[in-house]
């Protein structure tokens, strides 16, 4: 399967992903594959549907070794909220300050179907919820103010024109 990252402007982004309800070998095939294109674009987190598929599985690394989450769920979060920037694979080149809960709960299926619980903080918390933000078609700059998203109207129209292009 040739994956590729799909760009802001690329209906996927804005649908929410199916649960997935069989956990196979080519499950875990895909798992690799956006491992492998997190990597290349210099990611540290990957959602399906950023690759054309719309399911709920991400896949992350922050920093000690890739692992990949099959439906997963914020169960729980903080009301504290923390403010810090974020990027996108499918938004390039864009980075702008997102306040996020301080630690979410997640709940989550392995590649045995057993169910986890495990709790997230600070960096790992805003990563996790920007993945999972993507499973529900919602992106990091759908937390950005009106004016904000005017100020970047320019570049995020040129990469919807990049979409469009990549697409056919």
């Amino acid at each position: 399967m040739a994956l590729r990252i799909r760009l802001l402007g690329d209906p996927i982004l804005r649908q929410k992903a199916k649960k997935i309800e069989i956990i196979d070998e080519s499950l875990r095939e895909i798992a690799k594959e956006m491992v492998g294109i997190m990597y290349s674009g210099d990611g540290v987190g990957l959602a399906a549907p950023q690759v054309g598929l719309s399911i709920r599985l991400i896949v992350v690394d922050i920093g000690d070794g890739w692992d990949a989450y099959i439906n997963p769920e914020i169960i729980e979060k903080s009301d504290e909220i923390i403010v810090g920037e974020e990027g996108c694979l499918s938004i390039p080149e864009v980075f702008e300050e997102v306040p996020r809960p301080r630690w979410i709960k997640i709940k989550y299926q392995d590649f045995n179907g057993n169910y986890h619980e495990e709790l997230k903080e600070d960096y790992a918390a805003r990563v996790f919820a920007h993945e999972i933000d993507h499973l529900e078609g919602k992106l990091f700059i759908d937390y950005l103010s009106l004016a904000k998203r005017r100020l970047l109207m320019p570049k995020l129209n040129e990469i919807r024109r990049r979409s469009k292009v990549v697409s056919k």
